[in-house]
């Protein structure tokens, strides 16, 4: 009887589901964020950074052309020197000029030499003493314009010393001085560009300190309620950091997309009317408005750098303020 009884009582043990399982704890959820995500805040900053990325991108663009088109200058000048004929009393000019451009095919290295005609000589004065003046009673010395070849680069103190025991009244000009300021005027550009650059992510950083402590006022009470209950620091500095990356990334999207549209459309706009004389003119001296695909990954790079800065600086900003009221 006692083992029935004790069978009966084990048949009859249900023990409840709470007994049997573990209980698994759950995390909590939210149903708004911490830093929501339409204010009037963050729409101002959004609309700071895409200026600012936009201004960053113009200059970067800027400095891309005046490095490419110097660059240009600096190679087209660097494959040609010009040797100048004085007119010297008791010498034979025309002679001079072809004696001179003969020295200079006969040095190796050097691809072409063209003697100038006393009118196209004329010609090169226009711009400076105008049209229809009659220069024959002038002393106007004539150039001979030497074209190089890359390799074997020629040997320019030979040409120079056969020049001056052959043709007294020639002397040889390689460009050496206007190269060199030409290289100056470029890293200036480049260095200008880059400081500016700077100022716009310094710029971007204040904006966005500002930005991240009017937002940790106006939620002031969500992250002293989570302070109660015992959230760590990184925990509040994450939702801060995502929201400011997102809004970085849609300013920075916004600005630099706007800046490659702007480019595209110049060079376009310059292609376009590549027939224009002037236009003609302006590419020669400035180049076009393309900056290729290096400046297009540089503006992508600027957009995600001016992201990722907004993200660090809202995070390092909670961090030290949660650390100032503890």
């Amino acid at each position: 009887m006692s083992t029935i009884d004790d069978d009966r009582d084990v048949q009859a043990y249900d023990p409840p589901a709470a007994e049997a399982q573990t209980p698994t704890e759950e995390l909590p959820r939210f149903e708004n964020p911490i830093v929501p995500d339409n204010t009037i805040g963050g729409r101002a900053l959004i609309a700071v950074i895409a200026i600012m990325t936009f201004l960053a991108s113009l200059t970067t663009g800027a400095v891309i052309l005046v490095h490419a088109a110097a660059g240009d200058w600096q190679s087209e000048v660097a494959r040609e020197v010009t040797i100048q004929v004085r007119v010297m009393p008791g010498r034979d000019i025309e002679a001079d000029v072809q004696r001179a451009a003969d020295i200079a095919r006969k040095i190796p290295g050097v691809a072409d030499a063209r003697a100038y005609s006393r009118d196209e000589s004329a010609r090169l004065l226009e711009p400076w003493l105008g049209a229809g003046l009659k220069l024959d009673d002038l002393p106007v010395p004539r150039i001979v314009v030497v074209r190089l070849e890359t390799q074997p680069a020629p040997d320019m103190a030979e040409l120079r010393r056969r020049l001056a025991a052959e043709v007294p009244a020639a002397s040889l000009d390689d460009h050496r001085n206007f190269v060199d300021r030409m290289r100056a005027m470029s890293n200036a550009a480049l260095f200008g560009g880059l400081a500016i650059v700077a100022l716009m992510l310094l710029a971007t950083v204040l904006s966005v300190v500002f930005a991240t402590r009017g937002a940790m006022v106006a939620n002031r009470n969500v992250i002293e309620v989570l302070h109660f209950i015992g959230a760590k620091n990184g925990f509040i500095a994450g939702h801060f950091q995502r929201r400011f990356l997102r809004l970085g990334l849609q300013g920075g999207a916004i600005g630099g997309g706007s800046a490659l549209l702007l480019f595209a459309i110049a060079d376009f706009a310059t292609r376009w009317l590549l027939g224009a004389a002037a236009t003609q003119q302006f590419m020669a001296l400035f180049g076009t408005f393309s900056i290729g695909v290096t400046g297009y990954i540089a503006v992508v790079v600027q957009v995600i750098l001016i992201a990722l800065v907004a993200s660090y600086t809202s995070r390092t900003t909670v961090n030290r303020t949660l650390e100032t009221i503890q």
